[in-house]
């Protein structure tokens, strides 16, 4: 229990110390926000920050630091320091200085900005990569929770799979302010309030609670923590996909001064949601063995299930299993919101007419329903590692400009290098790519970590010019 609370604690003193200080890195102004200057009733909207707090939580949460806690808790109390380490020095300065940059550039989305900074060029390579993981997430998070009512309700999933999508038609072409602003933040603290209610229970039961705390490796497998836990884990501690969903909060907020509470507080939230499930995991199940056990037999949607119902009685899992299905599908409609969003940024078309609106989000569902129609788990194992790759881009991208801005460039360098090393050392380790082993891909993650470090001081002062 002491150890859980140090955690959460240190997260908090993040926010408070190391978030202050990243902020004063940025250097907030006056300047009227893009919801202030140019309204336009649909995307550009003033929202309270308690609100738009809450939405931006739940867009870059969802099942993200539930499902991946989870998993990086097989591998023993030793993920609880990636998820308080990197949410603070990676994850929240990832998120902050992402949607700082959208805020800066008139709540641009992240393929505006990778042009922007890296060049014309990058744009297309951007425009398709970050259209394609949207698109495959929201099909994702479509068909998952369709396949899941149907089984309860006993029905055809191809029913549940229509209402979702057409549910998705309404949210991705509303104003913001209809459906996503007005219930999310609701279901932001039904997510909030189950986790901490149940890591409260837990606390009232007789287990064992981290009193042989190690930096051991726990996994039955043996599965090296470097690097694939640092992909495990990403939403309680660092993902890319933040990047795609923190345009749309950008262009709500009406101060530049609400910055760090939405998008660095929101991270660090998140990483105490994944420290309550990689506990909840580590705690409910005798051991890291037992928790792979349970992950094999009933995937970790069912261990979800299982815990809750374990602490909360048989209504528990019911409660869970319609929880796991919002959330899933909360962060389906998002996705392609952000994927009309970053096409229409691509396009130079501007959303306030509905017409144009229409045109888009039917292409994009369009995309979104075939994807539903194919089996794309083979796609999906790709997902992780990119995941974390789009983060590094977005770190490099925040970089670039704090370097061309003359300002602390460290605070980004120093996760960006890091990440670098985590993508490469996942492509010399993993099967489904170069298949290595784990102590040439030790190897490669070392020397690229170092290369991409002190590569960037080196070439930085030649090719990027500062005013």
């Amino acid at each position: 229990m002491i150890l859980f609370f140090l955690a959460c604690l240190t997260l908090i003193l993040g926010y408070v110390v190391y978030g202050a200080f990243v902020e004063k890195v940025w250097g907030i102004t006056n300047a009227k926000t893009p919801a202030l200057q140019h309204p336009d009733g649909v995307d550009y909207i003033p929202m309270p920050t308690t609100k738009a707090f809450l939405v931006q939580f739940l867009n870059i949460a969802g099942l993200g630091p539930v499902f991946g806690a989870l998993l990086g808790a097989i591998y023993g109390p030793v993920c609880l320091l990636w998820i308080v380490f990197g949410c603070i020095f990676a994850g929240a300065v990832h998120d902050y200085l992402s949607g700082m940059l959208s805020l800066k550039h008139d709540g641009k989305s992240l393929i505006f900005l990778m042009e922007t900074y890296f060049g014309k060029r990058t744009k297309y390579i951007a425009l398709f990569l970050l259209v394609s993981m949207l698109l495959l997430v929201g099909a994702i998070f479509a068909k998952s929770p369709a396949s899941m009512i149907a089984k309860l309700s006993h029905t055809s999933v191809w029913i549940w799979l229509s209402v979702i999508f057409g549910y998705y038609f309404i949210a991705t072409l509303l104003p913001i302010d209809k459906l996503i602003g007005r219930f999310y933040p609701l279901f932001a603290l039904c997510l909030l309030v189950s986790s901490v209610l149940l890591i409260g229970i837990l606390f009232t039961k007789d287990v064992p609670l981290f009193l042989n705390f190690d930096l051991a490796n726990h996994h039955p497998n043996g599965l090296p923590l470097f690097p694939l836990i640092f992909v495990t884990i990403a939403c309680g501690a660092i993902s890319g996909f933040h990047a795609t969903q923190s345009p749309m909060i950008a262009r709500c907020l009406t101060n530049q001064k609400y910055g760090r509470p939405v998008f660095y507080g929101a991270m660090i939230l998140e990483g105490i949601v994944a420290l309550i499930w990689a506990t909840l995991g580590m705690c409910f199940y005798e051991n890291s063995s037992a928790l792979l056990t349970a992950v094999n037999q009933v995937d970790t949607g069912g261990v979800v299930s299982q815990i809750s119902q374990g602490l909360l009685g048989q209504y528990g899992g019911l409660i869970t299993i319609a929880s796991v299905i919002i959330l899933a599908i909360t962060t389906g409609d998002t996705c392609f919101r952000s994927a009309r969003l970053s096409l229409a940024d691509f396009l130079k078309i501007s959303q306030d007419k509905l017409p144009a609106r229409l045109a888009l989000t039917l292409l994009i569902l369009t995309g979104g329903v075939i994807l539903s129609l194919i089996n794309v788990s083979t796609i999906w194992r790709y997902f992780g590692w990119f995941n974390q790759t789009l983060a590094m881009f977005t770190l490099w991208l925040a970089t670039v400009y704090l370097y061309k801005a003359k300002k602390c460039f460290w605070i980004s360098l120093f996760p960006a290098s890091f990440m670098t090393g985590v993508s490469c050392a996942y492509i010399a380790y993993d099967k489904l790519f170069l298949n290595l082993g784990s102590i040439p891909a030790h190897w490669v993650g070392f020397i690229t970590i170092l290369i991409s470090f002190l590569g960037f001081l080196l070439i930085a002062p030649k090719t990027i010019k500062r005013p």
